[in-house]
Parts: C-alpha cells; sequence; structure tokens
C-alpha cells in the first residue's frame, strides 16, 4: 500500500514545542520512523506538511484526483476541531482516512476532546505520542489493505 502522511497546522515544531505534550522528536525523526515501518512491511510513504488549512484540502484533492495513494493517515492538529473545509474534503474523496492526534485529546483542553473530522474518517487514534500514526497505519492496512 502507499500511504500518504499529512501533517497539519503547527505540526512542523514538533520536538521544539510543548515537549510535554508532543515529545522531543522531531517532525522529521517521525517520518523517518514511520517510513521505516512502512518500508519494513512492504509499503510505499508519502509526507506532506502544511500551516495553511486549503493546502491540505487542496492535497487531499490531489491524490483523490492523481490516485496516487492507498490511504491517508492525517494528523491535522487545531483544524481537527473545527475545520469543516477539511472535514468536507475528507468526505468528498473516497480514499480511507485515519485521523490522528499524538496527545490524549480527551484528557487536554475541553475543545480539544470534539473533532469535526472523526465522523468522515475511517478510524481516530489518539494518545500513543508518534506510535499513533504506525498504529492508524496498522489499521488502515488490516481493513483497507485488499482494496484499489
Amino acid at each position: 500500500m502507499k500511504f500518504l502522511i499529512i501533517n497539519g497546522v503547527n505540526l512542523n515544531l514538533t520536538g521544539l514545542r510543548e515537549k510535554s505534550v508532543y515529545g522531543s522528536e522531531s517532525l522529521s525523526d517521525i517520518e523517518g520512523k514511520i517510513a521505516a515501518y512502512c518500508a519494513q512491511n512492504g509499503d510505499e510513504t508519502e509526507f506532506f506538511q502544511s500551516n495553511f488549512e486549503g493546502a491540505l484540502c487542496d492535497k487531499l484533492h490531489e491524490v483523490f484526483l492523481k490516485h496516487s495513494c492507498d490511504a491517508v493517515v492525517l494528523n491535522a492538529g487545531a483544524y481537527s476541531h473545527y475545520s469543516y473545509a477539511l472535514r468536507d474534503a475528507i468526505a468528498a474523496i473516497d480514499i480511507p482516512v485515519a485521523e490522528v492526534h499524538m496527545s490524549n485529546i480527551c484528557a487536554r483542553e475541553t475543545f480539544r476532546s470534539h473533532s469535526v473530522l472523526s465522523e468522515v474518517c475511517r478510524g481516530v487514534v489518539f494518545g500513543f505520542g508518534a506510535a499513533s500514526y504506525i498504529a492508524a497505519i496498522a489499521g488502515l492496512k488490516a481493513n483497507f489493505g485488499g482494496q484499489k
């Protein structure tokens, strides 16, 4: 399978910001671990990060129109809690999307416990740090690995 891993707003600062919440690994370090895990399992990865809501929507549209990936792992950051544009972009494509959060969003500020994206995603993984991405990939592969 080919996985697109999308990271949204502020995730470019992973490892530098709020280390008690997100840890000290950089986004590049995390992407390296994801790529290694996928390669071990015969899968491919592509990574994309943007702080701009429209760029995230554009990337989802692009992979849908080009049929360039089999599944998406999305950590939209704070956009998860209020971006109806991103929600609609996910709903518009027929590629399985898993929502990921490194932190336990239910144990943080009240506004973080609800995601407007969850109901249009195939699954949600949160609270396991960088391992949340790996769990989402495993779930997508187990449930959608035979689909094209």
